[in-house]
């Protein structure tokens, strides 16, 4: 199964690299900043919409929660702020906005509550999933926060990286770290910038 993450688009420009792209993948994901403080906000989620493929969005620091509604309108994107989507053997958990504090509390009680959730999701669906955490702003200390040489990602997205071990954790907002990947403790995280990357899963 391929999957095309992007992040940080900021308007429709980028988006015919992301179509293009988009023609040999079963699910693209996105991680926010679509546009650049929601100007165009109906032309971006109509061409996103336009691509036929299941979208998997969460706002970033330039768009509001109130980005879910605007999603209801379209039927192939998948608004999951604080919620998630699964995908064949897959669970999606998206926490979008932020960006711009290495402590988020709101993050760590709702993402929390998600995981004691967890296994009863896989308990009744008796599947396994595999765990794929998407964020908008950066777990601290990694490749994907470091910017110019200073770490600016969030703390409590980090410890819940180390703490659960999703499979994946993709994330953006610092476009200088776009395309930066690493793995620790069994986790891959990674940037996957207006350009897109495409991973089989």
């Amino acid at each position: 199964m391929k999957v095309l993450f992007f992040v940080d688009t900021h308007g429709l420009r980028s988006l015919d690299r992301i179509g293009e792209k988009a023609k040999d993948a079963d699910l693209l994901v996105c991680c926010g900043d679509i546009t650049n403080f929601e100007m165009e906000l109906h032309e971006v989620l109509n061409k996103l919409n336009s691509f036929n493929k299941p979208l998997i969005l969460i706002h970033g620091n330039h768009e509001s929660e109130s980005l879910g509604q605007d999603c209801q309108k379209f039927s192939n994107i998948h608004f999951i702020h604080n919620s998630y989507y699964i995908y064949n053997d897959l669970i999606f958990y998206g926490y979008g906005g932020g960006g711009f504090s290495q402590r988020d509390s709101n993050f760590r009680r709702n993402a929390d509550i998600f995981m004691q959730e967890f296994p009863n999701i896989c308990k009744k669906d008796g599947k396994s999933y595999r765990l794929i955490l998407l964020t908008h702003a950066p777990p601290f200390e990694t490749k994907v926060d470091n910017k110019y040489g200073q770490h600016v990602g969030n703390k409590d997205i980090k410890e819940f990286i180390i703490n659960y071990k999703p499979m994946l954790a993709v994330s953006g907002h610092i476009h200088e770290t776009a395309g930066a990947d690493e793995t620790i403790n069994g986790t891959r995280m990674f940037n996957p910038g207006s350009n897109g990357m495409m991973i089989n899963l």
